[in-house]
């Protein structure tokens, strides 16, 4: 048995094992005793108790090794290739390190493994968290395209949405994207709808016009913070991806619009339904403007009388009681955190993104 754990040290346990004929489990229960022998002698003479080192492969390379394949891998010739490129150059020049997988196991004991080539690395954005609980304090705008009489043609539909009460406060219809249309829609919305400095978030993509430096002093100086989406995070602006959503998906919404005055006449008829007659399930089936000019607390109060009265004239088919009316969410989140205090109180919520 002391021949078999001489020679494991050599080739391995399994095949000095196999070798020998000796059953690999008695050769284990036997190399344990030993090394707690060797333990307890340790013990006795006031020794620390030493650790299970395992013993070194014969196959490793040696520390001056290692310590070649960094400096190598590390060259100017081979600091932005990856180790596969470094392997087939070095063959190529008659020379052998190690393979490559003994390269990226010491490039990682080194903290080197990452990207190696000098690219472009994009900035981490962060994740926009918005709330609103009450209008005309969270807008999100964005542009969508309607397509125009003719192939490759189109119309820029310019909308700013209110995303607690969902009543959109501005809209135009346009040739084309620009910053000056964008920058008189905005101003004349906040005009409109009577912003005072300090109370309202702007939120968009980052698209050339939500970007631009006319629009961000416009915002400035009206006293609007903005914000802006991470790119291509749809989740991010999804009140105003839902309300294009709604608009392309009507019934009457046609293929085509035969001019610009045709588009601005259907978007009128539409953006009256809109706000005035849809009722919306994200508000408690009340129509955006309901919400946005004070109406809800009325509206379903008088819901409920209704289903009271139909509740006393037939409660067996009622099987939950007295029903109530859909209620208007007290808050509204784009992007919540994990855990808000609204949650922990009981508020309902609208959660999106």
């Amino acid at each position: 048995m002391e021949t078999s754990i001489e020679l494991s040290r050599e080739v391995g346990s399994a095949p000095a094992c196999e070798v020998l004929g000796v059953p690999r489990a008695s050769f284990y229960r036997v190399r344990e005793k030993a090394v707690a022998s060797v333990t307890e002698a340790m013990a006795e003479e006031g020794e620390a108790k030493p650790g299970r080192v395992p013993a070194a492969s014969i196959r490793a390379l040696s520390q001056d090794e290692r310590q070649t394949v960094i400096e190598t891998l590390n060259r100017e010739r081979f600091v932005d290739q990856a180790p596969r490129e470094v392997y087939a150059s070095l063959l190529d020049d008659g020379q052998y390190l190690c393979s490559v997988r003994t390269m990226y196991r010491i490039l990682e004991a080194a903290g080197e493994v990452r990207e190696r080539r000098d690219q472009l690395r994009h900035p981490a954005y962060q994740k926009p968290e918005l709330l609103a609980e009450a209008p005309n304090r969270v807008w999100s705008w964005d542009i969508t395209k309607l397509r125009g009489p003719v192939k490759w043609s189109y119309y820029c539909l310019y909308v700013i949405l209110d995303i607690f009460s969902r009543y959109v406060v501005g809209w135009m219809v346009a040739e084309g994207e620009s910053d000056e249309l964008a920058e008189k829609l905005i101003a004349e919305t906040c005009h409109k709808q009577e912003i005072e400095p300090g109370n309202l978030t702007l939120h968009a993509d980052r698209g050339s016009s939500m970007k631009s430096k006319l629009v961000a002093h416009l915002l400035d100086l009206l006293g609007v913070t903005k914000t802006h989406s991470r790119p291509y995070v749809s989740d991010d602006n999804p009140y105003s991806e839902a309300q294009f959503k709604t608009l392309k998906y009507r019934p009457e919404f046609p293929e085509r619009f035969g001019s610009l005055a045709d588009a601005r006449a259907f978007c009128r008829e539409f953006f009256a339904w809109y706000n005035d007659r849809h009722h919306h399930t994200g508000i408690g089936l009340l129509t955006p403007k309901m919400v946005h000019y004070g109406e809800a607390a009325r509206v379903i109060a008088a819901r409920d009388q209704v289903l009271r009265v139909a509740y006393e004239a037939h409660p067996e088919r009622f099987v939950r009681g007295l029903p109530k009316a859909p209620r208007l969410p007290e808050a509204v989140w784009i992007n919540p955190p994990a855990q808000t205090a609204a949650e922990q109180e009981g508020v309902p919520l609208i959660v999106t993104g």
